[in-house]
């Protein structure tokens, strides 16, 4: 699984997911920091990133477009650092990989979450 850390994503979260196994990479460091979005959202459906975000208008953009992707993991913790909600965030990704793999919007809290296969009806 490749994940793409959207700009409000701690970069920390890169060399933790790497150490994990899965191949990630932050925003910054294959796109404009300024880019809108819908052109992150369409880099990762291109190239099958799954985005994680703290942002809502993935999920919006998921929704308006009725998109079959990508896969957006929407943080919704309050601290999401990482020594907080890891062990929580890896049971996730373990947990629907084959949902994230199909394509899925997953919002994900402490201990909670909420998983929509793509697309997502109107």
């Amino acid at each position: 699984m490749k994940l793409l850390l959207d700009m409000n994503v701690d970069i920390a979260w890169v060399d933790i997911l790497e150490d994990a196994g899965y191949e990630t990479v932050h925003w910054s460091t294959v796109g404009d920091g300024r880019a809108r979005d819908e052109v992150i959202a369409e880099w990762a459906r291109t190239r099958d990133w799954v985005v994680v975000t703290y942002d809502r208008d993935f999920g919006d953009i998921l929704v308006s477009s009725g998109a079959a992707g990508p896969s957006v993991i929407l943080i919704r913790a309050r601290n999401a650092r990482p020594r907080v909600i890891g062990k929580d965030f890896f049971w996730l990704l373990k947990r629907f990989a084959f949902q994230l793999d199909e394509g899925a919007l997953i919002v994900f809290d402490h201990g909670r979450h909420r998983v929509r296969m793509l697309p997502i009806d109107k």
